[in-house]
């Protein structure tokens, strides 16, 4: 049984002064594999106070000085890519063919951002005018649950790259992932008060960052209703914020696409680490004229999905992260059939041989239409919807439809169609044949989906604020 009962504070770690304990779970069979003391408003207080001392020399350091930071994070946390796969999938359930690159994507997120910092150009000057991006000053991250060591590394990148000094609220139900992340930073050996981590509630240990005078931008990624409290509540001290929130994200099957390819990369994508991802593309767009070979397919493409322990390499979907999580995702496959969707595969209840646990069974609903509840609302779970449409305007037409704008994705072997198609959806990024990613891309959402974008210089800019000195 672990336990922890510390934060990392200005460089050292430190017993919590909040009392409050609480269990962590084996999503895998329900048993208690951890206890965790939570933190409390005067660790927040500690922790922004840490942050604000350290920025004071750090926010005036050189890219150099910074750039060399970004690397030894990169070298400490690639030492122990193995151990937090290792954590993800104990802890979160992650499937380890997911958790893996997901590490490793975090690793290289500080590579990626010592990049971006090269190009991004710090002062500019014209006639007798210079302006210069300073760092804005103290920044609170606070990262969700469900890919805990790519959060963590992107908004450290990103800040520490600008200059900000932070204090980093991780999810309460990923604390033995970030206890092996903190042996990390700590291995680092960066100034005082640059990382500063507090493990504790949102309601308890977010509110204080986000009322906080000290701390001048939040960093969230997480639910859009908690989003927009962050938003409402700060405004209170003018707080910048980047929000990344949640998504319906459409996959477009044009009507050229070979489904050999584009069935097994829409499960993927709408299987997406079990389901629990914000980019997960879950409404699936048919052409009506394909829905037979589409539903045909998806059959037959099931068989490379398999449930099961997530440590198992040829696991594709794991368990949801807790009995909560497995309830809700429940709820809605319920709600689906209420609603007049039929089932193609999958359904209520667990799978065979998985009775303990958060197992779902993987669930595709076909003859779903747009106004449906589960094709409106983000399930965070492996539920797809597949939705017919009657020609590419209705397509795009459809895809657009929803109050998320956060991904999306086009299969077609049309390049240029579906280039066309690509730039008329409202959304952050837009994929072309495959779930892709670039971590100097802008990510980040339209509508509901957020405020501001993550990753490279646009990631970085979020941390700065322009000041001009005109003589």
């Amino acid at each position: 049984m672990n336990t922890i009962t510390k934060h990392y504070i200005d460089g050292a770690f430190f017993e919590s002064h909040g009392r409050e304990v609480m269990d962590i779970t084996n999503p895998t069979n329900g048993r208690v594999i951890a206890k965790v003391t939570l933190a409390d408003e005067e660790d927040a207080r500690r922790a922004i106070a840490a942050a604000k001392r350290g920025f004071a020399a750090f926010g005036r350091t050189t890219k150099e000085e910074r750039a060399k930071i970004l690397r030894q994070l990169r070298e400490v946390v690639s030492a122990r890519i193995g151990d937090l796969t290792a954590a993800m999938v104990e802890e979160y359930g992650g499937v380890v063919r997911f958790a893996a690159p997901i590490v490793e994507a975090g690793a290289n997120a500080f590579l990626a951002a010592e990049k971006a910092l090269q190009e991004l150009p710090l002062t500019r000057s014209w006639g007798k005018t210079t302006v210069t991006l300073e760092p804005v000053g103290v920044a609170g991250l606070i990262t969700p649950w469900n890919a805990n060591a790519l959060f963590l590394c992107a908004k450290l990148a990103s800040a520490v790259a600008a200059g900000c000094t932070v204090v980093m609220k991780p999810s309460e139900l990923s604390s033995l992932q970030t206890q092996v992340w903190l042996e990390c930073v700590d291995a680092a050996n960066l100034p005082k008060g640059v990382c500063n981590v507090v493990i504790g509630r949102g309601d308890v240990v977010g509110a204080e960052l986000v009322r906080n005078p000290d701390v001048a931008k939040i960093s969230f990624t997480g639910s859009v209703g908690v989003g927009k409290s962050i938003m409402r509540d700060g405004a209170a001290t003018m707080k910048r914020v980047t929000l990344e929130l949640g998504g319906k994200s459409p996959n477009i099957l044009l009507e050229d696409a070979d489904l050999k390819k584009a069935i097994p990369n829409a499960l993927v994508i709408g299987f997406l680490n079990s389901g629990q991802a914000c980019a997960a593309g879950t409404r699936l767009l048919v052409p009506k004229s394909r829905l037979g070979e589409v539903k045909r397919a998806v059959v037959d493409a099931m068989a490379e999905f398999p449930v099961g322990h997530p440590a198992d390499p040829k696991t594709a979907v794991g368990p949801m992260v807790n009995e909560k999580q497995y309830e809700r995702v429940q709820s809605y496959i319920r709600k689906g059939i209420e609603e007049g969707a039929d089932l193609l595969v999958g359904g209520e209840g667990r799978p065979t041989g998985l009775e303990t646990g958060y197992f779902v069974k993987p669930t595709v609903f076909v003859n779903v239409k747009n106004d449906m509840t589960i094709a409106r609302e983000e399930i965070f779970g492996p539920v797809l919807c597949v939705i017919t449409y009657e020609n590419e305007e209705d397509a795009i037409r459809i895809a657009n439809d929803t109050s998320f704008g956060l991904h999306a994705f086009v299969s077609g072997t049309d390049v240029q169609r579906a280039r066309r198609v690509a730039s008329q959806i409202l959304a952050g990024r837009v994929a072309i044949n495959g779930m892709l990613d670039d971590q100097q891309a802008p990510f980040g959402g339209f509508k509901h989906s957020g405020v501001g974008r993550e990753f490279g210089t646009y990631g970085i800019e979020a941390f700065l604020e322009p000041r001009a000195i005109l003589e």
